[in-house]
């Protein structure tokens, strides 16, 4: 479950559990993971005035054995987790999953049918791929050096996404984090397979081919979306990414 607003509260085979994501200037958005092992009575409790905003993503077992087997995880971390009934974990959602969640409740309104479905479908698997990742990282922390540049580069990026608008410096976005900025060129390379200004590009990409598809927004604002001041290269760098010029992903 990704909440983003509001207060979920439910009772599995006599747990309790109540997940609170606030409202207003509170708002905590949170990502709550639930292993169900077996079949199970769910009741839930209508009891906040509070107007929910979440989504709800389930995976069966067979389906994640699978997964697991076929991949060779015998010792994945995973399965100390799936082997529990009812076993949990919660963290704050990201930047990047809250964005998710809302491409999922929000898709663009060209994409109808089975494009819709894969739309969202793909959205939840990067969302569960990411809780995964949380989960991993928080039962392995003491033994994956890795994991403190991992949660740095998890900074950097939720730093980009939220100052996506404006002009960015790698000495800037360094400092916000906290780090130098060769341990941030460094490490985001190495979690993300690109650099950060590659990052950059690819998410501003993204928000103007959104902008172009729900928005109707002219080229030329898109290319100022992304970041070029020259709509004619921003064309160039659209077709690369997405196959077809930015005139065709126009509402």
């Amino acid at each position: 479950m990704v909440l983003l607003r509001g207060a979920q509260h439910f009772v599995i085979d006599d747990r309790d559990f109540r997940i609170d994501a606030g409202s207003g200037e509170d708002m905590r958005p949170l990502v709550f993971m639930l292993n169900v092992a077996r079949f199970s009575r769910l009741h839930f409790v209508n009891d906040s005035n509070v107007p929910l905003r979440k989504i709800m993503i389930s995976a069966p077992h067979p389906w994640m054995e699978w997964l697991m087997r076929t991949q060779g995880a015998q010792s994945s971390v995973l399965r100390p987790f799936l082997a529990r009934h009812l076993s949990q974990f919660s963290f704050p959602a990201s930047g990047q999953v809250r964005q998710l969640a809302e491409q999922i409740m929000a898709p663009p309104p060209s994409l109808e049918g089975e494009l819709r479905s894969l739309h969202r479908n793909s959205r939840a698997l990067d969302i569960m791929c990411l809780a995964c990742l949380a989960l991993a990282g928080d039962e392995e922390e003491r033994r994956r050096p890795l994991l403190a540049s991992r949660r740095q580069s998890e900074r950097v990026r939720d730093f980009v996404l939220k100052h996506l608008d404006r002009s960015l410096t790698i000495e800037e976005i360094a400092f916000a984090v906290g780090a130098s900025v060769s341990s941030v060129q460094r490490h985001f390379k190495e979690h993300f397979q690109m650099t950060v200004f590659e990052f950059i590009r690819k998410e501003r990409l993204e928000r103007a081919c959104l902008a172009l598809e729900r928005d109707g927004i002219t080229i030329a604002q898109a290319a100022y979306a992304a970041g070029y001041t020259d709509p004619s290269n921003f064309s160039v760098a659209f077709k690369k990414v997405y196959g077809v010029p930015p005139k065709y992903k126009r509402r």
